[in-house]
């Protein structure tokens, strides 16, 4: 299955958002492997929309799965004020995916 998301950085972030993210911790993405994130990628347009894309086969249990991990609590407590607030600030409880209408395989 494929999933895509989007979220917002917050403009004042954007630089150091990507730099974060040229650095990701080793425990955090041992963490997404194990918990069923593949082909994951992060897309920043310049405006600080984030779109997410990533395959798996049950994404309901990727997020359940990282909310067991204490890396994840510790990555999500860092990236928090990285984006624009829709609702609990932490962006795994944001990541809505979008319906997909068309795929060229």
């Amino acid at each position: 299955m494929r999933i895509c998301f989007l979220l917002q950085v917050r403009a004042e972030k954007l630089e150091e958002y990507k730099a974060r993210h040229k650095a990701v911790w080793p425990e955090m993405l041992a963490a997404l492997r194990e918990t069923g994130w593949r082909n994951y990628s992060l897309f920043l347009r310049p405006d600080g929309l984030l779109v997410g894309y990533l395959e798996a086969d049950d994404f309901s249990q990727c997020l359940a799965g990282m909310k067991q991990r204490a890396v994840n609590e510790r990555w999500q407590a860092e990236m928090a004020p990285f984006f624009e607030s829709t609702g609990s600030g932490v962006a795994d409880d944001n990541m809505f995916p979008l319906e997909e209408v068309f795929h060229l395989d």
